[in-house]
């Protein structure tokens, strides 16, 4: 079953308007909108300056076309960082709905861990502190300070933690905060692609349309995995992460 198949609009048209998830999940209005705010190109945490290695793959000559940056990515979605995310994500998630602060921080330091690169690490823990200041700033609520409070002890919060413990002090569901996150990393590789391979806006949207269900499934199959399921075999865009850290010429961070 497809987003676009399993989303519906209920039948009532007032402010209780609901969607069902695939998850069965309901999203109120207002969990929506802050799904769209958050994961918005606009929100402030410098997402526009990281390729998360793309960059130097474009330079080794890896990925020259939309179909390449397709295949790159969906290894990346299946493989590496996109499947490890969602596992962080969902269990981060949990912890913070039920009050688990160890938990909480167990999880955070263990994804942050889970970074194979200098850069991949920026990456995303620079935007994970990034999104809490301004999630905190612009979205407070008192079961996020406590949360944030939490977190402030460890030395670097992974971006899908940030999200996860923001979703979860608002009340905004699991699952279609699941799906969400993914689009948007994927969504952001895509835009550094189309920068730097480049390729037309057109494609890029091409491109994120390719992976949607893919993004289902990895989301899907997150919420049911333990911590003892993260791994990776994206060897190659790890590697790129590396290779990136002393390319001569740079138009991202990462």
């Amino acid at each position: 079953m497809t987003m676009a198949t399993s989303i519906r609009t209920a039948t009532t048209r007032t402010a209780t308007t609901m969607l069902e998830t695939p998850a069965g999940q309901a999203v109120s209005p207002a969990a929506l909108q802050r799904l769209l705010a958050w994961l918005s190109p606009s929100f402030p945490v410098g997402a526009f300056s990281y390729s998360h290695g793309l960059e130097w793959a474009i330079e080794d000559g890896t990925v020259v076309t939309a179909a390449d940056l397709v295949a790159w990515l969906g290894d990346v979605l299946r493989h590496g960082a996109g499947r490890n995310d969602a596992i962080v994500f969902v269990h981060a998630y949990a912890a913070a709905a039920t009050g688990d602060d160890d938990g909480l921080r167990a999880v955070a330091e263990l994804a942050a861990a889970f970074q194979p690169s200098k850069e991949r690490r920026l990456e995303s823990c620079a935007q994970g502190a990034a999104f809490l200041m301004a999630v905190t700033a612009t979205w407070p609520n008192p079961r996020l300070a406590a949360l944030s409070e939490t977190l402030a002890a460890e030395p670097a919060v992974p971006y899908p933690i940030a999200v996860a413990v923001a979703a979860a002090a608002h009340d905004v569901p699991l699952a279609p905060a699941l799906i969400a996150c993914l689009n948007a990393f994927v969504a952001n590789i895509v835009s550094a692609g189309v920068r730097a391979i480049p390729i037309g806006q057109t494609d890029g949207q091409r491109t994120i349309a390719a992976l949607s269900p893919l993004i289902e499934e990895i989301a899907a199959s997150s919420l049911h995995a333990s911590l003892d399921d993260l791994g990776g075999a994206s060897f190659r865009a790890d590697i790129a992460s590396m290779k990136h850290e002393t390319q001569y010429t740079r138009l991202f961070r990462s």
